[in-house]
């Protein structure tokens, strides 16, 4: 039986990388795709993810002369219709915090593969996230950890933040930054083979 292409993980989120490593999936490359993630105007959060998602793996593809299967993904962190940005100072993350307490919000991934033979796959997946009302410590507490820093949303759902949520509809390592269950189903139907 022939072996899997070469996998090109087009991002370089540690937390992606891990999340593949649980199902199985080791990425021969790491590429960290330089694409500007400024929302273009009116765009929604849904639509946001699967472009970017979609550019990452088309970044990765430029210039590959070698047959490879890339992998792009993208989340993003929404109130409503706004996209929350990545938590780039402490003010940025107690602003994102601030908003998301007490309330639902919505986070997309988007997951594009591209092919050796030129076949695309393109995923968006959505859970809902319920906050529990924040109280100054706990918000304190929280940005002295430093673990919000980079992420969408300004937090991390894998580490202290899951003490801020009451409830959560969807797929878990969608909000940790790679639904799993898709991810899995695009890469069989493009051909990969899991190890038993």
């Amino acid at each position: 039986m022939p072996g899997n292409p070469p996998l090109v993980l087009a991002s370089s989120s540690p937390r992606r990388l891990a999340l593949l490593r649980q199902i199985g999936v080791e990425p021969d490359e790491i590429f960290d795709p330089a694409v500007d993630e400024t929302p273009v105007p009116r765009e929604l959060p849904r639509e946001h993810a699967s472009r970017l998602a979609a550019a990452k793996a088309a970044a990765a593809a430029i210039g590959r002369t070698a047959a490879c299967l890339i992998l792009g993904a993208d989340t993003v962190v929404a109130c409503g219709r706004r996209i929350l940005p990545k938590a780039a100072d402490a003010e940025g993350a107690l602003a994102c915090l601030r908003l998301l307490s007490g309330r639902r919000h919505r986070v997309y991934t988007g997951v594009a593969l591209r092919a050796p033979d030129g076949r695309e796959a393109l995923r968006v997946v959505m859970t809902v996230v319920r906050f529990k009302r924040l109280a100054e410590d706990e918000l304190r507490s929280y940005l002295a950890s430093g673990e919000w820093q980079g992420k969408a949303g300004g937090y991390a759902i894998q580490g202290r933040a899951e003490a801020f949520i009451l409830a959560i509809n969807g797929s878990y390592s969608n909000v940790v930054g790679l639904p799993l269950a898709v991810t899995a189903d695009l890469l069989r139907g493009l051909g990969w083979r899991f190890s038993p």
